[in-house]
């Protein structure tokens, strides 16, 4: 974590600032606190592997009870597989220390069950698409992003990359974009992977939030809500924390008058407009934002809508903000320069035949194709691309093309060692 956030952090049980205490366990490298033990008025909470975890349970007090006892590497495990036999914490020590580690792998061993697919193949799944383009339409505003931005529920940093990526020079450094999640495994593997940059932070959404008021410009919840129990709770502690100027982003709810994959606890588009009223919340088709990217590559943030037009809709997308020039209509750029390196989706089986390489669209899974076979509006079932694609991909090798399979999602600027 970025020393600066302890600026904005506050313990969600009694409110009071937090700040590094004394400790053998304590190792701040420059202005990046790594591991060491964080007090307030009431409490005491574990920082392992640069994640703050800022929840009282089983496993963070086992932590610092790891800490206490200098035993730094089963802090880390346990926070990775809490309550896991020995076996199974043997393979996590031995990935933990693994240099050549991918996301691939590192996910397959901390996720048994479908998520992990969802995870693997998210920077190109429907929801993603429509997500990255309206953070990509808000952040042509300036403003959402000149302060700091929080991620919640943000899982392994998908989003979070967006985010961090999206920010000017002028707004860029660390301590600026946040994500925060409830499961220590999956900001582990956003910070090794997906989203270095980032602050991560391991709170519990249903809880009241560890930060400050109005600390974030943009507080974005993309996919997560209809899971979280407590929804007023959280929805009052969103809109504290984006302040009187700041904005709610809340892609891909799941309607209750809707047909929907793994629904979650869901609520009515009227109920989901009710819980944020004192910002002016907005709703919006997540069909006509998808449709609007995909065939015009726009965001058209005039068309909201009524929860009455949403009608059986099973999705919608939230966003909620006193700040009504946001709502404009939006004409996306093509993809700006690679942060990563680029890679071939993951959905694709490669045949290379020397120069040439044929790809062809294969889903991991029915469930997968199922849920997101809408990915076929823009990955194309089969192509043939004049270069050996098994080899690293150099944008000037594919020329104009290169553009052009960036822009279907055929290419991916993925992190170092996502998929490989």
């Amino acid at each position: 974590m970025h020393r600066s956030l302890l600026d904005v952090l506050r313990c969600p049980f009694c409110g009071s600032t937090l700040e590094l205490v004394e400790h053998g366990a304590t190792l701040v490298t420059s202005d990046q606190v790594e591991r060491g033990v964080l007090g307030c008025q009431c409490c005491a909470f574990p920082v392992v592997a640069g994640i703050p975890v800022m929840i009282a349970d089983a496993a963070s007090r086992s932590a610092l009870v790891a800490l206490d006892e200098g035993r730094v590497g089963d802090a880390l495990i346990g926070l990775l597989a809490p309550g896991a036999d020995p076996d199974r914490q043997q393979d996590v020590g031995a990935l933990v220390a693994s240099e050549g580690v991918t996301y691939r792998s590192a996910l397959e061993l901390l996720c048994d069950d479908e998520e992990g697919t969802y995870f693997l193949y998210r920077f190109s799944d429907p929801t993603y698409v429509t997500a990255e383009g309206l953070l990509r339409a808000i952040a042509e505003s300036g403003w959402p992003l000149e302060g700091r931005t929080l991620d919640l529920c943000g899982g392994s940093g998908h989003l979070t990359r967006a985010l961090a990526s999206l920010r000017s020079a002028e707004t860029d450094g660390r301590g600026k974009t946040v994500l925060a999640d409830v499961h220590f495994w999956k900001l582990w593997l956003a910070l090794r992977f997906n989203a270095p940059d980032a602050d991560p932070v391991c709170c519990n959404a249903n809880h009241p939030l560890p930060f400050a008021r109005a600390t974030f410009s943009t507080v974005l919840l993309a996919d997560a809500f209809p899971y979280i129990w407590h929804k007023r709770l959280a929805a009052e502690e969103m809109m504290r924390l984006a302040g009187e100027d700041g904005v709610v982003v809340m892609p891909h709810l799941h309607s209750a008058l809707g047909d929907n994959f793994s629904a979650g606890d869901t609520l009515t588009p009227e109920a989901y407009r009710a819980l944020f009223e004192p910002l002016g919340p907005r709703l919006f088709s997540d069909r006509r934002l998808f449709d609007d990217l995909v065939e015009r590559g726009v965001v058209d943030l005039t068309a909201s809508v009524s929860p009455e037009a949403l009608g059986d809709e099973p999705e919608l997308t939230l966003i909620a903000t006193t700040r009504s020039e946001l709502f404009r209509r939006y004409a996306l750029p093509a993809p700006g320069a690679v942060d990563g390196r680029l890679a071939v989706n993951p959905l694709y089986r490669v045949d290379a035949n020397g120069s040439s390489s044929k790809l062809t669209l294969e889903f991991p899974t029915p469930e997968y194709e199922e849920e997101f076979g809408a990915c076929r509006r823009y990955l194309p079932e089969t192509l043939t691309v004049e270069a050996d694609l098994t080899a690293p991909i150099e944008p000037e090798r594919l020329g104009p093309a290169c553009e052009e399979l960036r822009s279907l999602r055929v290419l991916i600027d993925a992190p170092a060692g996502y998929a490989s």
